[in-house]
């Protein structure tokens, strides 16, 4: 099993301030319900589900670390004043990961895989995202996701899911059927390469006038869609081919921009806007290396997708409220349990 290097994390002396902040954003956003949803209940959940793993993260756990830029082409500067978005190139420092709190979770365990993004502008500006490579969510609210962790857990005595507990809540729960079709329909891809990643929830697009655009982004790969074939076990398939990879040269992806319509749903997860609506080719995201999240610059990033520059603000969804609670709430468990390891 993996264990993580004992240091201490640079972040760790801010860690309580952030957490303070993401609080006061949640509270604002309403995710601090009378039963008291909060994030350490989210987060706990996955530890719950996962068992105990000092020093990784509570969701996505095993992932790796990868190196790269965006370049740019000035497209997306019609609807944010973003600096990411002009003729330039940007640094970035991303992960791709998998699901759960499991850092030893063979690769191909789940259909679903995530890619993270940390922009950092010559302005000391940073813009991070959390995309998965599903266009929608499971849920739509903060406490249907916590119900949905429930609903997962394994049962001691069989170490999977109950079925019938699952059942009773996708039933409970309708909003979940385009997700679970989707994933029916969209069988996972051979490579975290040759898979595109979404941002899932919406952001505003502001302009240099203050105009405001409701937009989803994603990022659509060069190289071709496969599908994974059976029988694919080893445990870090999907890692080791990425390395390789890039080892052998780099990876591309477009950045592509969904616009909002009026009557799109904005502010719900599960709903995918119609194929018709205008998308916007704002750049090339290049990875050119990869390395381990023991020690690779990633490990050290918090993932909030509500870390955002000049240009782009969190919309009305409830789940980034939740999300942004729950990063923070890992991140500061995980520097706390990294401190004590150094400290042994």
């Amino acid at each position: 099993m993996p264990t993580p290097k004992s240091y201490v994390l640079p972040l760790a002396a801010i860690a309580c301030t952030a957490c303070a902040l993401a609080a006061g954003y949640a509270y604002a956003a309403g995710w601090f319900t009378p039963d008291r949803l909060t994030p350490q209940r989210i987060t706990n959940s996955f530890t719950a589900n996962a068992g105990e793993h000092p020093g990784f993260r509570r969701n996505h756990a095993k992932g790796v670390c990868v190196i790269g830029y965006f370049e740019g082409n000035g497209q997306g500067s019609r609807y944010s004043s973003a600096t990411v978005f002009g003729q330039v190139r940007t640094p970035v420092v991303g992960r791709f990961a998998v699901p759960g709190g499991n850092p030893s979770v063979a690769d191909t365990s789940s259909p679903v895989r995530s890619l993270a993004l940390q922009f950092t502008s010559a302005n000391g500006e940073q813009w991070r995202t959390g995309m998965n490579n599903t266009p929608i969510f499971i849920v739509n609210t903060p406490q249907a996701f916590y119900e949905s962790l429930q609903a997962a857990r394994p049962d001691p005595a069989t170490g999977k899911p109950d079925g019938a507990r699952l059942q009773a809540f996708f039933k409970a729960h309708p909003e979940t059927a385009p997700f679970r079709q989707w994933l029916k329909a969209n069988p996972p891809s051979s490579s975290f390469i040759n898979s595109t990643f979404y941002s899932i929830n919406a952001f505003k697009l502001v302009d240099g006038s203050g105009r405001i655009q409701l937009a989803r982004w994603s990022v659509t790969p060069d190289a071709a869609y496969d599908q994974l074939p059976p029988g694919v076990t080893a445990p870090n398939a999907l890692q080791d081919e990425l390395i390789a990879r890039l080892q052998n040269g780099t990876a591309r992806w477009h950045l592509q921009l969904q616009l909002a319509q009026a009557g799109d749903q904005v502010n719900d997860a599960t709903v995918a806007w119609p194929a018709d609506r205008p998308v916007v080719d704002a750049g090339v995201l290049t990875l050119e290396r990869a390395a381990a999240q023991d020690d690779g610059p990633c490990r050290d990033i918090n993932f909030d997708p509500t870390i955002l520059p000049s240009g782009i603000k969190v919309s009305d969804d409830p789940l980034l409220a939740a999300r942004s609670g729950a990063y923070d709430s890992s991140f500061n468990l995980r520097a706390r349990e990294q401190a004590a390891l150094h400290a042994k």
